[in-house]
């Protein structure tokens, strides 16, 4: 059988996180583009998330690993060193990643995390679709090697790897491309190489990353209609609405979940040729 030209998974992070992120991810499966949700297991609303999954069996549903800016699956006590003053993961990422990076210590409560997240996502008994990482610390040299040995283990098959194409953002709007990128870029390249080693599934292009919290409908009929040969994901932050517990400061959570229901956005991927996946 030939090969598709295109392939395409539509994903919405943070499900788990509140209500307002669940109906959005419902919202915009049942009636938009959204294909896929990743989990995060250890926040409040992850049991109505997996119920909703349950609901959804055409929602591919992932894990979406959370080391920063969040809840930790295990008490305080076996991972002192992750956690904040007020009991959540830390979110100074250049301090926490030296730690991580230097100190064994640090590194044992990381693995630790790591499968702990792997273990919460197997007890409910959804498919393990693909996994991501929250802020993409991923990309971070020492997680990046525990979460391939781990993943392993627990039957890890697609990766989210965040190498973005800069000359199809460059068709859709001008964009300059952020320190974030430029520093993940060299990282995220090597992972990809070394997951695609492993046999695991990994995108030839992401988008989300330029436009992160912004992806407005312009910007998503922009990629569809500009969408390169390949697998594609397209990774959103739909809620519907833009303040909630948990939300991240500046981010058009509800112009996300509009950009996926959009009748234009269905048409665009219509017209795409692109196969979900």
């Amino acid at each position: 059988m030939k090969q598709p030209e295109r392939i395409l998974t539509v994903t919405a992070d943070d499900f788990g996180l509140s209500r307002e992120v669940n109906d959005a991810v419902e919202l915009a499966h049942r009636d938009g583009i959204l294909t896929a949700a990743s989990l995060m297991v250890a926040e409040p609303w992850c049991a109505d998330a997996v119920e909703r999954a349950r609901r959804l069996p055409k929602l591919s549903v992932g894990l979406h690993l959370t080391l920063v800016e969040g809840r930790a699956v295990l008490p305080p006590g076996e991972v002192p060193d992750l956690l904040g003053p007020d009991g959540k993961l830390q979110t100074d990422l250049a301090r926490y990643g030296a730690e991580i990076f230097f100190r064994p210590r640090v590194q044992r409560q990381v693995a630790a995390e790591i499968r702990a997240q792997f273990e919460a996502y197997a007890r409910t008994g959804l498919p393990l679709h693909h996994v991501d990482a929250h802020k993409h610390f991923h990309i971070h040299p020492t997680i990046a090697g525990l979460l391939l040995e781990i993943g392993q283990e627990f039957g890890m098959r697609a990766l989210r790897v965040p190498v973005e194409p800069a000359a199809v953002l460059g068709k859709v709007e001008k964009v300059s491309q952020g320190l974030e990128a430029r520093l993940a870029g060299p990282y995220a390249k090597l992972l990809r190489a070394r997951a695609r080693r492993m046999g695991l599934v990994v995108a030839d292009h992401v988008f989300g990353l330029a436009w992160s919290g912004a992806m407005s409908s312009e910007r998503v009929l922009g990629i569809l209609g500009n969408l390169p040969v390949g697998r594609t994901e397209i990774y959103t932050h739909p809620a519907t609405a833009d303040a909630f517990d948990g939300a991240a400061q500046g981010y058009r959570y509800r112009d996300e979940l509009a950009a996926l229901l959009a009748p234009e956005a269905r048409a665009a991927l219509q017209a795409s040729g692109a196969q979900i996946a």
